[in-house]
């Protein structure tokens, strides 16, 4: 089975950091892009960061210069660490990888969303 799961939620403080871990697994080709979108109550799914092998990372102006989004190609791995964390940024967070799956082709795979909750 092909999936991605995310790890590292939580409560914190404004101004306080997270660390957000995504990992993949099953019989994987390949893997191309990987990135994070949130959700929060009310609002539409938002791209927060992605990034592809070689490429630069792309983030929404809302989190530059406080999120960093890495990857670690050999544990296929996606984490996005969030510093200065401000009570907007409370929301849903969801993983994706667009992946080459054996059997499957290549499609957009999503985790099933982990919560982050920033308030005092």
């Amino acid at each position: 089975q092909v999936q991605v799961v995310e790890s590292g939620g939580g409560l914190v403080q404004p101004g306080g950091s997270l660390r957000l871990s995504c990992a993949a697994s099953g019989s994987i080709f390949s893997i191309y892009a990987m990135g994070w979108y949130r959700q929060a109550p009310g609002k539409q799914r938002e791209l927060v960061a992605t990034t592809i092998p070689g490429g630069s990372p792309n983030y929404a102006d809302s989190v530059k210069g406080r999120f960093s989004i890495s990857r670690d190609n050999a544990k296929k791995t996606v984490y996005l660490q969030m510093n200065s964390l401000k009570p907007e940024d409370t929301a849903v967070y969801y993983c994706y990888a667009d992946m080459n799956a054996v059997g499957r082709g290549r499609s957009n795979y999503w985790g099933q969303g982990t919560q982050v909750t920033v308030s005092s």
